[in-house]
């Protein structure tokens, strides 16, 4: 059967034919157009491979080819044996295809039969020396980035306006966290003016005191969708601003360079909002296992120590306390007896000792001679011991066992008148 559409005989048979008053239904315009491309011979095209992700187990397999200088790209389609086994995003191919209109949605396909690589994409390798450039002058550097603050006064979030990236964050953190506390501003997150409205909007939300950190999210697309998070102004404008960042630009697969500079990429807007906030119920977990081991260290402490106060009330020191009291109280009575019984022999020697000395001294004292009868003459000033130490009428004083005379001599004899 013939795949020519048929216009019916009261419509226009010719496109330059219809006006306002005999249009064609736009199912005709739609058939007529796919009728027209499917006249159209195959042929080759060149492109660079943007989104790609294998489909294991498929017979047919989907991409997304951009023009190599226009923002333009195109879906296409290609039996899974046609596929290269090298052929990954960012691959520079050059396909036979047959344009191919879907009249159902009205979208231009290309039904792809042949593959061969042309070389690199342009647009990725562009962005790999990008990334190496600004990576050897140290913006990427482990110790430029600021770390995250533990629990924000307030979160930046730079997002695109309604997306889901920014009800993700805002529902993950607050379920997180209910009382956090966003400063939002909504930007273009794909396109030419992209790149310019996120560096804005990261220069107003850096110069608010109160900001304690900015996240920026999109949360994945295709390559080409990414491609203003690799700006180089705006990887600048994140290494030089003073708040912390967090990236949620792309998914684990995607890696625009602005995560690079980040001080800390996020996976998934998801995976950002559980590091810009604590979990409350993991917090009052941790503060009550904290609080449940420190109060059985303390049991442990006080058993420990009542265990040991009771062993040294045991020993006999503490437990009989006067025991060393009369101990010491026993040693000291001995002490005191054998002191005394030392004195009391000390004081007996001396005492005979004394009287041996008092009997020599009575024996030489010259009271004994005294007693014997005899009388010690003296002057004034010394004893007469010869005669001839005085002369007559000199008066002497005569001292005897018991009192004294007052002598004058009347006359002196010398010793050897004595004799005579």
């Amino acid at each position: 059967m013939s795949s020519q559409v048929i216009i019916p005989s009261d419509l226009p048979q010719l496109a330059a034919e219809t006006t306002a008053d005999r249009p064609w239904p736009l199912r005709l315009l739609s058939k007529k157009m796919a009728e027209y491309v499917g006249r159209m011979s195959p042929m080759w095209v060149e492109g660079e491979v943007l989104q790609f992700t294998p489909r294991a187990g498929s017979r047919a397999q989907f991409f997304t080819l951009r023009d190599l200088d226009e923002q333009f790209s195109i879906n296409c389609k290609a039996w899974t044996n046609v596929i290269p086994r090298d052929f990954v995003e960012g691959s520079r191919v050059v396909l036979r295809v047959k344009p191919d209109f879907w009249v159902g949605n009205g979208s231009l396909s290309l039904q792809v039969a042949e593959i061969r690589f042309a070389g690199v994409g342009d647009v990725l390798a562009q962005l790999e020396m990008l990334r190496k450039r600004l990576g050897e002058e140290g913006l990427f550097s482990p110790e430029r980035k600021l770390p995250i603050p533990f629990l924000p006064k307030r979160v930046g979030l730079i997002c695109g306006s309604n997306a889901k990236a920014k009800d993700d964050v805002l529902v993950n953190a607050a379920a997180r966290w209910p009382e956090v506390d966003f400063e939002i501003r909504e930007v273009k997150v794909q396109g030419l003016a992209s790149a310019g409205q996120v560096i804005a909007a990261l220069a107003e939300l850096d110069a608010m005191s109160d900001v304690d950190v900015i996240v920026i999210a999109r949360g994945g697309g295709s390559v080409e969708d990414l491609l203003p998070f690799s700006d180089e102004a705006l990887v600048r404008a994140v290494v030089a601003a003073r708040t912390p960042i967090v990236t949620a630009i792309g998914h684990e697969g995607d890696r625009p360079i602005v995560d690079d500079a980040a001080d800390y990429r996020a996976s998934t807007p998801t995976d950002a909002a559980k590091r810009i906030v604590p979990d409350v119920q993991e917090e009052r977990r941790i503060l009550s296992e904290g609080l449940k081991r420190g109060r059985m260290a303390v049991d442990r402490r006080l058993t420990q120590a009542q265990t040991d106060l009771d062993t040294i009330l045991t020993r006999p020191v503490l437990a009989y306390p006067l025991t060393l009291v009369e101990t010491r109280e026993e040693e000291l009575n001995r002490a005191a007896v054998r002191l005394t019984e030392l004195v009391e022999r000390r004081l007996s020697e001396a005492e005979n000792s004394l009287d041996a000395v008092r009997r020599h001294l009575r024996a030489l004292s010259p009271q004994a001679v005294l007693d014997r009868g005899y009388a010690v003459l003296r002057t004034p000033h010394s004893v007469v011991r010869d005669a001839g130490e005085v002369d007559i009428g000199t008066c002497l004083e005569a001292l005897l066992a018991s009192g004294r005379l007052e002598l004058d001599v009347t006359a002196v004899r010398s010793g050897d008148d004595r004799e005579e």
